[in-house]
């Protein structure tokens, strides 16, 4: 057996010799049954909403805890018999739904064992300092509010260190991660919740023990439901940045170069449109290998990222080819800005790993630059394929050139 299955084993038992040392129940049977009633059934419903964190093997849910309160009404012996019925009830759910983990039956065992065990130390703790905060103002809430942190406290400890026996905690950093995703306002939600719970119980308030129960669901119905909301937009601009995105080097693709040319279509932005190509480039795949290839690629684009402004677009259009958008320059930075880049790129070899060995290789670029006003009269589509001409007569001069128009005049730069 696992170590954490050991550990979720233990706490049971132990939790089994705590709640035993503190029997029988001492609160009338009858009243105990209408609690565990209430309890359970609020319990069972709200179990749906909460929000779970899986890792690795095992699985923990975060949602809000009603055995603080029960505890202090019951004892640790009652809230022994409330979470046995209450933990295993949810497990027969799961395995008839078929929505059980692999680990499930450990996992209940866990959540028996550590939910008796650290909320007796706090029926313990409140217990002993009840009698003193009697006697300041509010002193009934402070006392909830730092049985609750002791109770926090103790599940935390007891999470991250079956986390670790199961493999799942890795490092420091994820220990100091865990904790500051702890919120204090989660501890004062469960101290007045259960603080609220508890005044009820106690003074036979069905009717409002029963509102709170449904205030408590509707409230967390509500935060379940937004929550999906901003999960399902977070991923609905995932994929839709999937969709942009070339993968190879981080850059927009070819559908995002599309619809840019048909946001700026017709505007009259003076726009600086570049096609960029890298020379000779199937010779360093057949020289090397298409990995090496893919490096190159890269450092291209990354070379060109690095050297243009965010308000730039620059995009991955297909193979070794690159386009670029310069905005908000005139033609002289623009040519300025590729001349520069040209030069840089022969500068500037790729450091690769080919055969085991650290091999530079130097390679060079070819630019076209065609510079003009975005009018209905001149189409972004027609603009890019005089630069993508510009291009090619860089490639037919001997490559490794910068050929430009502004208007009709032409210019090359070697």
């Amino acid at each position: 057996m696992k170590k954490h299955k050991i550990f979720d084993v233990f706490l049971f038992v132990a939790s089994i010799i705590v709640g035993l040392s503190f029997a029988p129940i001492e609160v009338d049977v009858k009243k105990f049954l209408i609690v565990v009633s209430i309890y359970l059934v609020f319990s069972a419903i709200y179990s749906n909403l909460r929000i779970s964190q899986g890792n690795g093997t095992g699985s923990f849910d975060y949602g809000v805890s009603y055995s603080q309160s029960f505890a202090l009404f019951a004892g640790p012996f009652g809230l022994l018999i409330y979470e046995i019925i209450y933990r295993f009830t949810i497990y027969f759910q799961r395995k008839v739904a078929k929505t059980a983990d692999e680990d499930e039956f450990t996992d209940t065992l866990y959540n028996i064992g550590s939910f008796t065990l650290y909320n007796t130390v706090g029926f313990i703790f409140f217990i002993v300092l009840y009698p003193y905060f009697q006697m300041i103002p509010f002193g009934y809430s402070i006392l909830f509010f730092f049985t609750a942190l002791i109770i926090m406290l103790q599940a935390n400890a007891l999470l991250l260190f079956s986390l670790y026996l199961s493999g799942n905690l890795h490092s420091w950093n994820e220990v100091v991660l865990f904790i500051k995703n702890r919120s204090i306002l989660d501890i004062g939600k469960v101290a007045l919740t259960n603080g609220l719970l508890y005044y009820f119980v106690m003074e036979n308030q069905w009717e409002m023990l029963i509102i709170l129960f449904t205030l408590n669901y509707i409230v967390s119905r509500s935060f379940v439901s937004k929550q999906e909301s901003v999960k399902n937009e977070l991923e609905r601009d995932r994929f839709r940045e999937m969709a942009y995105t070339d993968f190879m080097t981080g850059l927009s693709n070819r559908a995002m170069m599309d619809k840019q040319m048909g946001e700026i279509n017709g505007t009259g932005e003076l726009l600086g449109i570049v096609v960029a190509d890298i020379d000779k480039f199937k010779r360093i795949n057949d020289n090397y290998n298409h990995s090496v290839g893919d490096c190159v690629i890269q450092h291209f684009g990354g070379m060109l990222k690095s050297r243009t402004s965010d308000e730039d677009l620059v995009f991955r259009s297909g193979g070794e080819e690159f386009t670029l958008f310069l905005r908000g320059r005139g033609y002289e930075e623009c040519v300025e800005l590729l001349e520069s880049l040209r030069l840089n790129v022969s500068d500037h070899p790729v450091e690769v790993e080919f055969n085991g060995e650290e091999t530079s290789i130097s390679y060079s670029a070819s630019f076209g630059l065609y510079f003009n006003k975005m009018t209905e009269d001149l189409p972004m589509e027609r603009a890019y394929n005089y630069a993508d001409q510009l291009l090619f007569e860089a490639k037919e001069l001997g490559r490794d050139r910068l050929v430009v128009r502004n208007g009709q005049q032409s210019l090359v730069y070697s």
